[in-house]
């Protein structure tokens, strides 16, 4: 079984610099250029963060478009 699938696992969410986020396995170091945002939890308690936290999908900074609406 895929580890971010078990049901049963204990998991982070992990954030980048982009405000991009992931559901992380604790077993597993969290990667360079990702901190954790949400604290060891079961995978549904993690994954409702994500939903919950992370609204706008596109990533943030330098390289997301600019809307010539709003500057």
């Amino acid at each position: 079984m895929n580890p971010f699938d078990d049901p049963d696992g204990t998991f982070l969410v992990v954030v980048n610099d982009h405000n991009q986020h992931a559901l992380w396995p604790t077993f597993v170091p969290v990667p360079d250029g990702w901190h954790e945002a949400h604290p060891a939890a079961s995978r549904d308690v993690c994954l409702d963060h994500i939903e919950r936290t992370w609204t706008d999908l596109a990533p943030d900074g330098p390289a997301r478009p600019t809307d010539p609406a709003t500057g």
